[in-house]
């Protein structure tokens, strides 16, 4: 079931966009030292955005450590607020029908990490 709600994912929900937009972004914050992490996170993003269904977003223990904490804060600060938010709106938009709704569910996942990526791991 998955599968198949991952491949209309794909093609009617946006997770080829969603995807491709955040692979991007995450090889073009790669070309620097100091963006690596982030690249890496937004990386982790985009394999979520092509197939969300069938994964959970794990979050580790509470105090993941400082420089965790500062990553998230760094992220929220420069741009995770307005991906969030960009999240949120599509999933509003996909929850006015009921055929969207699983769609909603997956834009809410990505939402939530969207905000904090650091110390989130996905199973």
């Amino acid at each position: 079931m998955s599968f198949l709600g991952n491949l209309l994912w794909i093609f009617v929900g946006g997770g080829g966009f969603i995807a491709l937009g955040y692979l991007i972004g995450g090889l073009l914050l790669c070309l620097t030292v100091v963006g690596i992490p982030f690249g890496l996170q937004c990386i982790k993003l985009a394999l979520l955005g092509l197939a969300p269904f069938g994964h959970d977003v794990k979050r580790g223990r509470p105090a993941q450590g400082v420089l965790a904490v500062l990553m998230n804060v760094l992220w929220v600060v420069v741009g995770g607020f307005w991906i969030g938010v960009i999240h949120l709106a599509f999933g509003i938009l996909c929850a006015i029908t009921i055929i969207g709704i699983p769609f909603a569910r997956q834009h809410m996942k990505m939402a939530s990490l969207a905000l904090m990526p650091f110390g989130a791991s996905i199973d």
